[in-house]
């Protein structure tokens, strides 16, 4: 069975570190998109350059682009077996924009883990990922601009997801392999159904 799954939370909620522990767990790739642009950008491919000077201010990088990014990386053989997307959507129009865009290839999110992190606590995690990272993104001016980003473009759909009835709350300031373990959990019961 192809497990399809969203992460959906805050910057430094640690959404990137419990992707890839799911994906070598369950044997599918981690889409990280943040991953994905920067890859585009040091390979220096049209996409690349056209995100950059987006990218490097800390805004939104449009849609269709990386809706076109997702769908060709879910084309890809390694990602039959289901996906863990990480990084978009980020608002209410890019989500529709990927379930569209899903219904097209024939596929659906089977659950959206939603990290639930203060941001005090976000803050503190993107400055130390900065230090240790060398991330030019991380300057505390835009982290408070994708905080405030997160907070009123991103967490509505938490919402919308808790709707469909595919949302699972997930506690994301505790250690890692206690989010990893109640992570597991939550999979193994969507498994089941």
């Amino acid at each position: 069975m192809a497990l399809n799954i969203l992460l959906l939370g805050p910057q430094g909620a640690g959404k990137g570190t419990q992707g890839k522990l799911i994906a070598d767990d369950f044997g599918i790739p981690h889409i990280a998109t943040g991953d994905m642009l920067r890859g585009a950008m040091a390979a220096g491919s049209e996409l690349g350059r056209q995100v950059k000077p987006i990218y490097d201010a800390g805004g939104l990088v449009p849609d269709d682009l990386m809706v076109a990014l997702i769908r060709e990386r879910l084309g890809a053989d390694d990602a039959q077996a289901g996906f863990v997307l990480d990084g978009f959507p980020r608002t209410m129009p890019q989500a529709e924009a990927l379930d569209e865009m899903l219904r097209e290839i024939g596929r659906e999110l089977d659950v959206v883990l939603g990290f639930q992190l203060e941001d005090e606590v976000g803050r503190e995690r993107m400055l130390k990922r900065a230090a240790e990272e060398g991330r030019t993104d991380d300057t505390p001016e835009a982290i408070e601009r994708r905080l405030r980003l997160y907070h009123t473009e991103t967490e509505p759909l938490v919402e919308y997801y808790r709707t469909r009835g595919n949302l699972v709350g997930i506690h994301a300031d505790r250690p890692v392999p206690e989010v990893f373990g109640e992570i597991q959990q939550a999979l193994e019961q969507v498994a089941v159904r």
